[in-house]
């Protein structure tokens, strides 16, 4: 997050890691939810001695925002993200549904309640966290977290579907090569897919 220059206090640290609920196989997922240059991104890591290892444009379903991912791991758990298109109000409490964290409570080691894909919600304590199930108090866990009752709603569908048929994946995932930037590719991928010009054509209307 240090390494973001500009960008970093505006940046996040979400799930787990913010949450406090970690082990050794925890990921590390930093998001960075304003207008920035993907490249400058990438050199602000690379400064700071992170060698981005992996690229993907990853998009949920055909409306959401594509995302620029940056994986600085071969397991690809330590990543950045970087929207590559405006993030509607639902996809930004996505992240604070999960628990976020900004640098200067990263530095204090601050926990926020959040939930898990177990749609279990975990509320920090002075000696650890305290578990509870959500499905059934919705609009109670989105007065706590400070987010809509409607993310919350369809969070609780789309993990319960996810228990009953499976994981089904993301509508787009696409490899970045080493030497393209994630806008170069971004305005390929769009030539070629309809369902992504309409998402990007919308957002910036909305700008």
């Amino acid at each position: 997050m240090e390494s973001l220059g500009q960008w970093r206090n505006s940046a996040l640290a979400h799930g787990s890691l913010a949450r406090g609920d970690v082990d050794q196989k925890s990921d590390i997922d930093i998001l960075v939810p304003v207008d920035v240059s993907t490249q400058l991104v990438e050199a602000g890591l690379g400064t700071a001695g992170f060698e981005v290892l992996a690229r993907d444009i990853v998009q949920a379903t055909p409306v959401h925002s594509p995302k620029a991912h940056m994986y600085l791991d071969p397991e690809q758990k330590r990543a950045v993200t970087v929207p590559l298109s405006p993030l509607r109000r639902l996809e930004l409490e996505f992240y604070k549904f999960g628990g976020t964290v900004a640098l200067p409570e990263v530095k204090r080691e601050a926990r926020t309640a959040g939930c898990t894909k177990k749609l279990t919600l975990v509320e920090p304590s002075q000696d650890g966290h305290v578990e509870s199930m959500i499905v059934g108090r919705e609009p109670e866990v989105a007065h706590l977290l400070g987010i809509s009752v409607d993310i919350v709603r369809e969070r609780v569908r789309v993990l319960m579907r996810r228990d009953t048929i499976g994981r089904t994946g993301v509508y787009l995932k696409a490899p970045v090569p080493e030497g393209v930037s994630f806008e170069e590719a971004l305005k390929q991928e769009a030539k070629v897919n309809p369902a992504l010009r309409r998402t990007l054509r919308a957002r910036k209307q909305r700008v």
